[in-house]
């Protein structure tokens, strides 16, 4: 196999591991609001529900929550279904695992704040809402970023666990090349192509961080 082919490849893998990385983001982010609030909640059942569900999620490896989703509708249920299952199952499994540890550096943020700006925003006639999305959560992000930062990098890593549920993701495609042609060098292009990856995101982050200077501690 020449190196054109090689890359090739490699590069059809590494649109399945965008893939998979841009979907757990959309789907993880947002949820792992709702997750926080509903840990922060004074609805007790809601807040053990939540923290039970941060505890299982963090507490037991990411490779077998996927399995467990992959292949749990049939051995459980006796479901058969179609080859796309592995797709859905491998981005519900990413999007449920990171929106738990999502949730927590939420939660971290969002306690942060001091209870005066709270009341300031009432005495102002701001509803809950308005003062969550318009005052807290500005500042929430931008002390929250460095820790997001490092989860969205590793992120970028994680994606390689999808090859237990038999996606040609950029790790699977290596390790196929590599067992075929009897080298290490698949293994060498993967390992720099995740490492500019992670440059890439960053970079962005960097660039996010500057952005939200103005909001001052």
């Amino acid at each position: 196999m020449d190196l054109s082919t090689m890359m090739s490849l490699l590069g059809q893998g590494l649109v399945l591991t965008g893939q998979i990385f841009v979907v757990t983001l959309l789907g993880s982010l947002p949820l792992g609001v709702l997750i926080a609030l509903g840990r922060m909640s004074k609805f007790k059942p809601l807040a053990w529900v939540m923290r039970a569900y941060i505890s299982f999620m963090r507490g037991t490896p990411l490779m077998l929550q996927l399995m467990a989703l992959m292949f749990g509708p049939y051995y459980l249920f006796g479901l058969q279904l179609g080859s796309d299952w592995k797709f859905w199952a491998c981005d519900i499994g990413f999007i449920l695992n990171y929106a738990a540890y999502f949730a927590e550096i939420y939660r971290s943020g969002i306690q942060s704040i001091p209870r005066g700006q709270y009341e300031a925003a009432e005495v102002l006639g701001y509803s809950r809402a308005q003062t969550f999305m318009r005052i807290v959560l500005p500042q929430v992000m931008k002390r929250i970023l460095p820790a997001m930062g490092n989860e969205v990098i590793t992120l970028v890593k994680d994606t390689s666990l999808a090859f237990v549920l038999g996606i040609m993701e950029m790790f699977t495609q290596a390790k196929a090349i590599a067992a075929s042609q009897v080298s290490m060098l698949p293994y060498i292009i993967a390992a720099a192509i995740y490492w500019g990856f992670t440059i890439v995101v960053e970079f962005i982050l960097n660039r996010i961080e500057k952005k939200l200077d103005y909001y001052h501690d």
